[in-house]
């Protein structure tokens, strides 16, 4: 494998500037490949938040896949990659990982993440959280791959614009994964 290859998958919840935040930081870096799956929910909530064309978001990404191809390359654990982030994750896909119930290619690339013990980073994004929320997070969370991450803003970062906020939530999700962001804030 000659560049690391990351999959990070767009659910229905409202966040979708983070995954353009995410996936712009990621073109920055060389020796990362970017593979995208997409939700239909996804699909929708590209449309309502962000100020592009869902074929413009789905050309940031090197490798863009159709949710509903389950015998895509990142459904097989034989795939390499580095891991996997999903951002937004709604509790819907929150859900389908927690219970195995891999119907779509973004659920199945979750579910062999997950098997392959490669990193899966999930930011959740629902407010407030009811207690099933709360108990499908805390069963992903013990699994030592998963990381349960949601979009908490961090006011020591000084932020000016809504970009900077996400710039910086982008920066936790990419630190989370073990990759480095140039000019991520931390606290000092």
């Amino acid at each position: 494998m000659d560049k690391k290859r990351i999959v990070v998958a767009v659910s229905g919840a409202s966040g979708a500037p983070l995954a353009a935040a995410c996936i712009r930081q990621l073109k920055k870096l060389p020796d990362y490949e970017i593979h995208l799956v997409v939700s239909k929910g996804g699909e929708e909530t590209i449309l309502h938040e962000l100020d592009m064309r869902l074929e413009e978001f789905k050309g940031l990404a090197h490798v863009c896949y159709d949710n509903k191809n389950i015998s895509a390359s990142i459904a097989s654990g034989t795939y390499e990659t580095e891991g996997m982030i999903v951002v937004p994750c709604s509790m819907k896909t929150i859900a389908g990982i927690c219970s195995g119930y891999s119907d779509n290619l973004l659920l199945r690339a979750a579910d062999v993440t997950i098997k392959e013990r490669r990193k899966l980073i999930l930011v959740a994004r629902e407010t407030p959280l009811s207690p099933i929320h709360l108990r499908n997070m805390e069963y992903l969370s013990r699994l030592q791959n998963v990381v349960i991450l949601p979009p908490v803003i961090s006011y020591y970062s000084k932020p000016k614009s809504l970009e900077d906020i996400n710039f910086h939530i982008a920066g936790k999700i990419l630190d989370a994964a073990g990759i480095k962001v140039e000019g991520f804030r931390r606290w000092e």
